[in-house]
């Protein structure tokens, strides 16, 4: 990993900070104690990783600020890289990352690096998804970084702290050993699943076996039910031919019925018709001799008719003499009315200008009243201007005091505020008190159960350890079955041998089978006799090999079900140690909160000693106490403030008062204008009624309107007579038109009687006819019988044979269905004994291949290959640092303490990965080095860690960090340390030592300069 670009904001102690690695390559991080060297490497570990040395994750954030942001550019694996990490405070984190899409620029600056390089997002959804992203991509976790690349303050040891497993463990993660136990599960998986299918082979094989051994019986049975179907369906045969004949003959004798059935059916329509036509015949001639009688009152109809329209002429001239009748009198009614509506007029206005004038006198009388209390009024006014000027001394104290009496108003407001929020921080301090007193009393009960899940854990970790002794024990028990079982064929081997050589001894004048010669009778007994003997020995022999196989079988079997209890009851083992890292996380907590409680009860102690006293208003109180002073001297009091203005309120009438007899006065002036007015007036509306009553245009009018209604001369008498001899002369007006529609239809009839006529008879003549065809079908029915019942019986006699033939037809059905998949099964068995030959086959190389990929296979290989080389690099290195005082030895293995005598003699070796140090004085433990020598140990196996894993193929570290450390060590010390740096950076991209020593610092050339102001932590470059 090659650092380009990191660009903070709010993390830690830095506000606003971009460090550009351009040129560093060998560079120093220096500056004084707390000026946030450290923060600018921890930034790069959480930004990848989100790892970090604070406590909670919003320790991050800079105090004050609400977010923190790092952003960090880098470059592995030929890939240019960028992950934005980001926190708001008391909410989750924001993970961006991205990958460059052009080349890295040759020179650049901290500004224009991001404008220059286009990144593509490579961000999942979800942080957890991204995180897992990136450890894909920079192919490095934070475990392995900090064990390797990173010598962290005050964890430079924390390899060297490990158990050996672990050391192991952090050891097989760096050189990418990982994957074989991958491989291995893998192998492992597909080694169960090909057991499984092995089992699932053999049980299907087993069942298709056992269905197999019915092929034969269902193939008798087939070609049974073959022959029962032909004979039953040549049966079924014969009867469908006589069916049809039947069938044929029953289908004639049908369409005779039928046809008997429609001419009966014709003949009764024929019968209706004869009837309907004689009816319609009947009725056209009796209507044809009505026309004939009405046709002969011809002119009787046509005189009367005459009369009718003479008196409808006379009527109309009488209606017009009776609309203009009408006209004139609905005129002379709405001139009387006009005259009427029009006096009534003037009489009234003349009643309402006597109203009037009879109003305005009485109006006078009371404004004379009224302005008779003039004198009062003008005393009440003098008093009215004394409580005004009383008023307005009063008003201009209470604006002088009002600004102080807010202001007194504003500062208790203050205070109460204050004090409020003190006792809300008392109840607040106090909820919290007793919350965290009842949490804390719970501490006991954790710590208790933390431990007795400690017990649980030891106790099921050595039941592992005892499971894992069953398992070997197992496997020594399947190994010896396995030298049992070889040692067992080469027996039985031996013995078909013996017994073919005994066989052939049998023969008359065998052969010696060891030499081919013949043998007499006193070797053939000696042969014979070795011979047998040897093959009891054998048989002894095999009976001791399967007593030891069914014995072992036994063993093993014991073994496995010790085994799977064992792992029943180790199914709790993963739970307790995820309930013990939550116990002691909770236990944890359970101290911060008993500091917090005792923070509090101080805080609480503080604020109640601030309320009882009343100290906590200050210069507030002091201002307050001047203010009561200074209203005070103003002497200012509300009451009598108020009783002054009511006493302006009380004499307030007169001032209203004398606005009303001012108007009284304008408005008798008025009035006195207005009397001449209205007493003309009166009198003009006198004389026109006068003048109406007595001679006017609308009398004049109606009088001209008498005479000409005398002129219309109309008589209603005459014109009611008139319409009633028009109403009997009507009668005649009907006949007419009766008369004029029978001249039109008589001629029409009489075609329709001739038609009718001649219709009627061509009916009669078709009914005829019908009647001699239904007599002849009557009688060709009679000599064909009815076949009905026989057709019935041999139906049903077809429908049950062809029921019993579908129900063989099923049996052949489902007996070929069963041969098809009998032999389907077979072809199944023949393929299914092949995959199982397979999956054998692919067992035992998976089976192979996990023990390859494990632990001790492929890994330790390559750990035992790869130590001796770390072992060099470490003892070259410390020798440098230590002046060959030093020498670091790594052991892989050693001899695990037994009590049982049989170890001693066959000692088992366990493996490990312990670190031995020698100097002048021997080999010790690492505890015993002084601090500068432990941190030069520390750093000699770090750095050659660091540097054997940049040689490899692998995970290529590219950047080394140091972290302090360098206080531990003299002066010759630290020219060693930084002779070792130097050796090693041409193998690395960057290297950065973090050191507050001046001396040390002055040792680069490159030095990032960090200080502390204000503002946060700056950064500055000098090369």
């Amino acid at each position: 990993m090659i650092p380009h670009q990191l660009t903070l904001k709010n993390f830690l102690s830095y506000r606003e900070a971009t460090l550009n690695f351009q040129g560093l390559h060998t560079a120093c991080i220096c500056g004084p104690n707390g000026a946030g060297k450290s923060s600018l490497l921890e930034a790069i570990a959480w930004s990848i990783w989100g790892n970090s040395r604070v406590a909670t994750e919003d320790d991050i954030i800079r105090a004050g600020e609400k977010e923190a942001r790092v952003d960090f550019i880098f470059q592995t694996n030929q890939h240019i890289y960028r992950v934005i990490r980001s926190r708001q405070r008391g909410q989750s984190a924001a993970l961006e990352f991205q990958m460059a899409t052009s080349e890295m620029p040759d020179n650049y600056t901290a500004r224009d690096l991001v404008d220059r390089l286009a990144f593509r997002s490579l961000t999942e959804r979800g942080v957890r998804a991204t995180q897992e992203k990136i450890i894909e991509h920079v192919k490095l976790d934070y475990d392995t970084f900090v064990n390797s690349s990173y010598l962290r303050q005050g964890r430079a040891d924390e390899f060297m702290l490990k158990r050996p497993s672990e050391r192991k463990q952090v050891l097989a993660r760096l050189l990418r050993l990982d994957r074989y136990d991958e491989l291995s599960e893998r192998s492992k998986e597909r080694s169960r699943q090909a057991k499984a299918n092995e089992q699932v082979l053999e049980q299907s094989l087993e069942a298709i076996a056992h269905q197999l051994q019915d092929r034969a019986e269902i193939g008798d049975r087939l070609a049974q039910v073959e022959a029962q179907i032909a004979e039953a369906q040549a049966a079924q045969q014969r009867d469908r031919d006589r069916l049809a004949q039947l069938q044929t003959r029953q289908l004639q004798r049908q369409n005779w019925q039928n046809q008997l059935k429609n001419c009966r059916q014709r003949d009764h329509q024929l019968a209706g018709d004869c009837d309907r036509l004689q009816g319609d015949l009947s009725l056209t001639e009796r209507r044809l001799h009505e026309l004939d009688a009405l046709l002969q009152q011809a002119d009787e109809i046509s005189a009367g008719y005459a009369e009718f329209e003479q008196l409808q002429k006379r009527e109309e001239s009488e209606a017009a003499k009776f609309h203009a009748y009408q006209d004139a009198q609905h005129r002379r009614s709405q001139l009387q009315q006009e005259l009427r509506d029009y006096l009534s007029s003037l009489e009234t206005q003349l009643a309402s200008a006597r109203a009037n004038y009879d109003s305005l006198e009485e109006r006078k009388a009371e404004l004379h009243e009224s302005l008779d209390r003039l004198p009062e009024v003008e005393s009440a006014i003098a008093q009215l201007q004394a409580a005004r000027d009383r008023l307005a001394t009063l008003d201009e104290l209470k604006e002088r005091v009002t600004p102080a009496i807010a202001r007194r108003q504003e500062l208790q407001t203050q205070l109460d505020r204050l004090q409020a929020r003190l006792t809300a921080r008392l109840e607040e301090i106090s909820g919290q008190i007793h919350r965290l007193q009842s949490e804390v009393q719970t501490s006991q009960v954790l710590r208790e159960t933390a431990l007795e899940v400690g017990y649980q854990i030891e106790e099921l970790e050595k039941k592992r350890v005892y499971q894992q002794r069953v398992r070997e024990k197992g496997l020594e028990r399947r190994h010896f079955m396995e030298r049992l079982q070889a040692h067992q064929r080469d027996y039985e081997t031996q013995l078909a041998e013996l017994d073919r050589k005994i066989e052939m001894l049998q023969v008359p004048d065998a052969i010696c089978p060891l030499c081919d010669r013949p043998l007499d009778e006193h070797h053939w007994d000696l042969v014979v006799h070795k011979h047998g003997k040897e093959q009891q020995e054998i048989i002894d022999r095999l009976w001791v090999i399967r007593e030891q196989l069914a014995v072992s079988d036994r063993e093993i079997q014991i073994l496995r079900d010790e085994y799977r209890q064992l792992d029943r009851q180790l199914a709790d083992y993963d739970r307790l140690r995820e309930r013990r890292g939550s116990l002691q996380a909770q236990l944890e907590q359970a101290d911060d909160r008993r500091s917090r409680l005792e923070q509090l009860e101080i805080e609480r102690q503080q604020l109640e000693r601030s309320i009882a006293s009343g100290d906590y208003g200050g210069e507030l109180t002091l201002e307050l106490e001047q203010l009561d002073r200074a209203i005070a001297q103003l002497n200012y009091n509300d009451r009598d403030h108020a009783l002054a203005f009511n006493e302006e309120k009380r004499w307030r009438w007169a001032e209203i008062k004398q606005g009303q007899l001012q108007q009284a006065r304008r408005e008798l002036e008025n009035l006195q204008q207005r009397q001449p007015e209205l007493q003309r007036q009166i009198a003009e509306l006198e004389t026109a009624l006068t003048r109406e009553r007595e001679d006017s245009d609308l009398d004049r009018e109606l009088q001209q309107l008498e005479r000409s209604i005398a002129a219309i001369a109309y008589d209603r008498r005459e014109h009611q007579a008139l319409r009633e001899a028009l109403q009997q002369a009507r009668l005649w007006e009907p006949r007419m038109a009766q008369l004029q529609q029978a001249r039109q239809r008589q001629p029409e009839l009489a075609d329709r009687s001739r038609e009718l006529s001649e219709r009627l008879q061509g009916r009669s003549r078709d009914r005829q006819a019908i009647v001699a065809q239904i007599e002849q079908l009557q009688h060709q029915l009679a000599e064909t019988p009815d076949a009905t019942e026989e057709i019935d019986n041999i139906s049903r006699q077809i429908e049950r044979s062809n029921a019993q033939l579908q129900q063989q037809f099923g049996t052949q059905g489902r007996l070929q269905q069963q041969q098809q998949h009998l032999d389907r099964l077979q072809q199944t068995y023949e393929q299914k004994q092949r995959d199982l030959a397979d999956a054998k086959r692919q067992l035992r190389v998976y089976q192979e291949l996990a023990t390859a990929f494990g632990k001790n296979g492929i890994q330790a290989l390559t750990i035992e290959n790869v130590l001796p080389q770390l072992e060099a690099e470490t003892n070259q290195i410390l020798a440098r640092l230590s002046g060959n005082q030093l020498h670091v030895q790594f052991v892989t293995q050693r001899v695990g303490k037994s009590r049982r005598k049989s170890a001693k003699k066959n000692p088992k070796l366990i493996d490990t990965l312990d670190i031995l140090i020698a100097d002048a004085r021997g080999t010790r433990p690492y505890e015993t080095y002084s601090g500068g020598e432990a941190f030069r140990i520390n750093f000699s196996i770090r750095l050659a860690l660091a540097r054997l894993l940049a040689q490899r193929s692998g995970t290529a570290l590219q950047m080394l960090i140091v972290d302090e450390g360098f206080g531990t060590q003299d002066n010759q010390g630290c020219d060693r340390l930084i002779a070792a740096i130097n050796a090693i950076a041409p193998e690395f991209a960057c290297i950065l030592a973090v050191t507050h020593m001046p001396q040390f610092k002055e040792a680069f050339q490159s030095r990032i300069e960090v200080r502390k102001t204000e503002k946060g932590s700056q950064l500055s470059l000098s090369f």
